[in-house]
């Protein structure tokens, strides 16, 4: 990419964006509309980091797509399981509209280094988040009430799990770790872009315990209030 002029550069950004946007909808990770969002993601993704921020991006598709259908018929049963048309515009842009944030802010106002990882801190929180919600549905067992730890229906606001944790974190790391090596940052700052989106994960569920049960935020604020805290503890700690 660093041989092509501007007018080249944009065309091979187009043809990235358009291919994430046909993937998602053609696996039904996304419904027209959140493929049309996703799009317009991976282009300001793909122009404040080039093609290693589209890796990043498949990167955290990949591990929500899988884990949204792992153990598909059993969230069916207890009615917790995603649409099988994929999320919508609204729900994009709020795991990712953060992210997407950070890269346009990067590349038009202020081209500084620690809002590419406060850039792929959301996104590791939004794979985190997804992964460790998903997994613990499909395999964590009784989840837990966050706030008082007592055991809840799946699919209560707040409610964790360990094995549904640990997934979120493990897909935190596995996103940084591939942030890293298509060098949107340097490897010393990894531990951050992990931690951070550990953190926003935490703080998903504490909002849904508190905030989102008592009908004062909705599911989609939490999340894009996840990743806005996921980013700022990157900024601040990098």
């Amino acid at each position: 990419m660093l041989l092509l002029n501007p007018a080249q550069k944009l065309a091979a950004f187009a043809v990235f964006t358009l291919l994430f946007a046909a993937l998602g909808r053609a696996v039904r990770g996304v419904t027209t509309t959140g493929a049309i969002a996703g799009a317009a993601v991976c282009f300001a993704l793909l122009w404040a980091a080039g093609i290693g921020a589209f890796v990043a991006l498949l990167t955290v598709f990949l591990l929500t797509w899988v884990a949204t259908r792992i153990g598909y018929s059993r969230k069916q049963h207890l009615g917790t399981a995603e649409a099988r048309t994929g999320r919508d515009a609204l729900q994009v842009l709020a795991n990712l509209g953060m992210a997407a944030g950070c890269a346009v802010l990067y590349a038009t106002l202020r081209p500084d280094p620690r809002l590419l990882v406060a850039m792929s801190a959301a996104l590791a929180e939004a794979a985190a988040d997804t992964v460790s919600s998903e997994i613990g549905q499909a395999v964590g067992g009784a989840p837990r009430l966050i706030t008082t730890w007592r055991k809840v229906a799946p699919g209560t606001d707040g409610a964790i799990t360990v094995a549904g944790t640990l997934a979120g974190a493990a897909a935190a790391i596995a996103v940084a770790f591939v942030c890293a090596l298509v060098h949107i940052f340097a490897w010393k700052s990894l531990a951050v872009c992990a931690g951070a989106g550990v953190a926003g994960m935490i703080f998903d569920s504490l909002l849904g315990a508190t905030l989102e049960r008592r009908r004062i935020l909705g599911n989609n604020a939490v999340n894009f209030a996840s990743t806005v805290i996921a980013t700022v503890l990157a900024v601040l700690l990098s």
